[in-house]
């Protein structure tokens, strides 16, 4: 299941903010746990691809794998001063 790390919509614009998703790319690596990222243009795409039972609904899957590559980023953000969790947005990619 593919998602998108984005710079949250809810932030203004600033300088600090406008580099965030390079910032964390820096410090994210391409591979973590069970999810796999890479960078695209201004976001980053991550592939969870735990598996969970076939029995779960889609939207309960894209939940637990959102909140899997949410952890991550805040890991990440934890251990970088000069990034906070607030900034970035993670959904399903579509």
């Amino acid at each position: 299941m593919k998602f998108r790390i984005t710079s949250h919509s809810g932030f203004t614009a600033s300088t600090r903010l406008a580099n965030a998703v390079d910032l964390l790319w820096q410090r994210l690596g391409a591979i973590h746990d069970e999810v796999s990222f890479a960078k695209v243009g201004s976001e980053i795409t991550a592939t969870w691809g735990e598996d969970v039972p076939a029995s779960m609904k889609p939207d309960e899957r894209a939940e637990i794998g959102r909140r899997a590559v949410l952890d991550i980023v805040r890991e990440v953000c934890q251990r970088a001063p000069e990034l906070e969790l607030d900034w970035f947005a993670v959904g399903v990619f579509h």
